[in-house]
């Protein structure tokens, strides 16, 4: 009811505000683009035609040169070499010589909190992160894990009507924890019933997918799969008290974070206990191609288990080689900023040798599942320190291409692998003709220079270009706060 009565009272905001609204008509789609988003705009036309660009189409094929993209409205209208692509007399015409093109980013864990120094853990950012993302190019998420599904519901209803910008938000229902230690905004399940009940009330507000967390059991986790699978709805999970084949075993959709999560490998493991050992301890000595992490990746892409990637933030492990992003300092509240800055300088004096080499571990793991047949989507887990929204899935990118994959690859696992995780592969995730608009248009050439995925030029969501600079300069200051 609490969610329904909200949406009731924006609805009335916004036919309130309609007189200051511009109408724009469109070749396919009319839309009425509210003040937050037309003060963020900076392409808006019937036809655009992005032309001479160097392409990289999400499908792992190597990048090509001198293309042509084609938006009518909110789709591709065509792509293809430019000599072959006939662009509309009509068209807005953006030149593009010297910049790439690549699908709008995908985030398979992204979420809509920061832990934050001002105002507490996992402090909501429905005004700055929904923009951040959009400036950064990650044009699609899911929240994975959500501390106010209602909020975020109609977040996902407000951008979806052009009220404010943001990328497509997939929500997942409240963390599904059992018992023990875990932050206080989750509620701790007694038992198998209590996981169906959560998973019986969130999927009929209108959640697709549910977060398993570290403490969960075995018998909860596989009521709330079996209850989500009988609603059409999907279970992914950040595990601790239970092992990856286990949960493959119980029938989970995918599985988070990848190795540095799994806690199977651990000899002194007990069922349904999170164990009381540090990453260190745990990975320092496990062989990755052994035989037994082996059978976990051929467990995994035989029951289809799909993994996200989320290197930028297991690299907070490994403090000395997080590079400080000045980006992020720009865009956190001064506190938060400070805060981060003091845990850099701090950190570099920190033995995370082991770390490092776990680091290097996951990536291989990684690598594997790919190789095995694995579907490897990616997300950046927003949570904390250095690794904000946005920022974060681009950073996950040069880590990939680190990790071994090529840049054409890392660009297919961000987006059409996590189009494909979601189940939207036939709208999003590809640049191809009748695919849906959303593009980033990059200043440089990421297949030779993986840092140039942080030069964001111009964000196309739905066949509206953003202004990543404007809409960074609306949030300066304020992401840990708001």
């Amino acid at each position: 009811m609490r969610g329904h009565m909200r949406r009731v009272r924006r609805t009335g905001f916004v036919v309130a505000a309609l007189f200051s609204t511009a109408i724009v008509f469109h070749a396919q789609v009319a839309r009425t683009l509210g003040p937050q988003v037309a003060r963020v705009v900076a392409v808006d036309a019937p036809i655009v035609a992005l032309t001479h660009v160097r392409l990289i189409d999400g499908t792992g094929q190597p990048a090509r040169d001198d293309q042509t993209v084609v938006i009518e409205g909110e789709k591709i209208r065509a792509v293809g070499a430019s000599a072959d692509v006939t662009v509309p007399a009509d068209a807005r015409v953006l030149d593009l010589r010297n910049r790439s093109v690549i699908p709008g980013i995908v985030g398979l864990h992204d979420h809509m909190y920061y832990g934050s120094p001002v105002g507490g853990s996992m402090r909501p950012m429905l005004f700055s992160y929904p923009r951040l993302f959009l400036a950064a190019g990650v044009t699609t998420i899911r929240t994975t894990g959500s501390v106010d599904s209602y909020q975020e519901l109609n977040l996902r209803e407000s951008i979806g009507k052009w009220e404010m910008p943001g990328p497509e938000i997939h929500v997942t229902g409240p963390y599904l924890q059992g018992p023990g230690p875990g932050p206080a905004a989750m509620h701790p399940l007694d038992g198998p019933e209590d996981a169906r009940r959560m998973v019986r009330y969130w999927s009929e507000e209108g959640v697709k997918w549910f977060k398993a967390y570290t403490q969960i059991s075995r018998v909860e986790l596989a009521a709330a799969i079996n209850e989500a699978h009988a609603r059409g709805v999907k279970v992914t999970a950040h595990l601790c008290s239970v092992g990856f084949r286990e949960a493959v075993d119980l029938g989970i959709d995918n599985l988070e974070h990848g190795l540095l999560t799994d806690t199977e490998f651990w000899p002194g493991k007990q069922p349904d206990q999170c164990p009381a050992v540090t990453d260190g301890e745990m990975y320092k000595s496990l062989d990755v191609e052994s035989a037994d992490v082996q059978r976990t990746i051929q467990a995994m892409v035989k029951h289809h288990v799909s993994m996200t990637s989320t290197l930028a933030v297991m690299e907070l492990s490994s403090p000395r080689r997080v590079p400080l992003d000045p980006r992020v300092l720009f865009v956190l509240h001064p506190e938060a900023a400070a805060a981060v800055a003091q845990w850099h300088a701090d950190s570099q004096a920190t033995d995370d040798s082991v770390q490092q080499q776990n680091l290097k571990k996951a990536m291989q793991f990684e690598r594997d599942f790919v190789k095995a047949g694995g579907l490897l989507g990616a997300g950046a887990d927003p949570c904390c320190r250095t690794v904000v929204a946005g920022y974060g899935d681009q950073r996950n990118f040069e880590l990939l291409v680190e990790a071994g994959f090529t840049p054409e690859q890392a660009i297919a696992i961000m987006t059409a692998n996590g189009a494909q995780v979601l189940g939207i592969a036939n709208r999003v995730g590809t640049i191809a003709a009748g695919k849906q608009a959303d593009l980033v248009v990059l200043d440089g050439d990421i297949t030779r220079r993986p840092e140039d995925i942080r030069k964001v030029v111009t964000v196309f969501r739905r066949g509206v270009g953003f202004d990543p600079a404007k809409l960074t300069e609306s949030i300066k200051g304020v992401v840990g706060a708001r």
